[in-house]
C-alpha cells in the first residue's frame, strides 16, 4: 500500500434512502414532478419494458407510478419500504451504490432510470460502468443530476430556508453541467454517437439518454 493509499480516507457509505426518514417539502414534491414530466416526455411508453430504478428512494415514487405497465421492475436502494418488498410483482435489491449493481445479471434490462444519485455517489463512472452492464444492446440509461447552478438554489432551500432536507445537501460530492456528464458517461464506456445531454429544470439539473450500443 502506497503513502497516497493510506491517506485516502474510506468512502462514505450512505445509510439512508432519499425520503426514508422525513417527509418531502414542497420544493422537493414540485422537482421530482419535473424530473417525472422529463422522463415520460423523453422516454414515451414504458409498456413491456423490463426496468430498473437505480436509487429510486425509500418509497420509489416514479417507479410506482409504472409499474403496472412494465414487464418487470427492479428497484435498488440504500433501503426500501416493506409494501415494496412485499410486491411479488417487483424485485427489490438493497444495499450501498455502486457494488449492490452487481447482484443485477448482465444485458437484462430494456431501461436503467438514475435520478438524482450520481452527485450522492464518490465513485460515480463505476456505478455508470454497472449500469451499461445490465443493459441489453439498445438498451437506454436515463440520469439526471443538478447543474452547478442548482447547486446555488439547492443550497439556499437546504442551508438558509430550511425548506430541503440539509442532510441531503451535505451529501453531495459533485454537480453536473453537460460537459460534465457527458464526460462521465464517455469515460464510462456509452459512445459519444449514443448520448444525448440536456439541461432542463430552468437549467437547475443535466439529464442525459445514453443508449447502450
Amino acid at each position: 500500500m502506497t503513502l497516497g493509499e493510506m491517506s485516502k480516507p474510506p468512502p462514505v457509505v450512505r445509510g439512508h434512502s432519499y425520503a426514508q426518514d422525513y417527509e418531502l417539502s414542497f420544493a422537493d414534491r414540485f422537482g421530482n414532478w419535473l424530473s417525472a414530466v422529463q422522463m415520460r416526455r423523453t422516454l414515451g411508453s414504458f409498456a413491456g419494458l423490463d426496468v430498473a430504478d437505480v436509487g429510486c428512494g425509500y418509497h420509489a415514487t416514479f417507479s410506482r407510478s409504472i409499474r403496472e405497465r412494465v414487464r418487470s421492475l427492479t428497484l435498488v436502494d440504500v433501503a426500501l419500504a416493506d409494501d415494496l418488498k412485499s410486491d411479488a410483482r417487483i424485485r427489490t435489491l438493497e444495499g450501498a451504490l455502486p457494488a449492490v449493481i452487481d447482484d443485477i445479471e448482465d444485458h437484462s434490462l430494456d431501461l436503467a432510470l438514475c435520478v438524482n444519485v450520481l452527485e450522492h455517489l464518490t465513485e460515480p463512472q463505476l456505478a455508470l460502468q454497472g449500469l451499461r452492464r445490465i443493459l441489453r444492446p439498445g438498451g437506454v440509461c436515463f440520469l439526471n443530476v443538478p447543474s452547478w447552478s442548482g447547486k446555488v438554489v439547492l443550497e439556499t432551500l437546504a442551508f438558509r430556508l430550511n425548506l430541503a432536507p440539509r442532510d441531503e445537501m451535505d451529501d453531495h460530492k459533485n454537480y453536473y453541467d453537460r460537459k460534465d456528464l457527458w464526460r462521465l458517461v464517455v469515460a464510462s464506456g456509452f459512445r459519444p454517437s449514443n448520448i444525448v445531454c440536456r439541461s432542463h429544470k430552468f437549467g437547475l439539473n443535466t439529464f442525459a439518454v445514453c443508449r447502450n450500443g
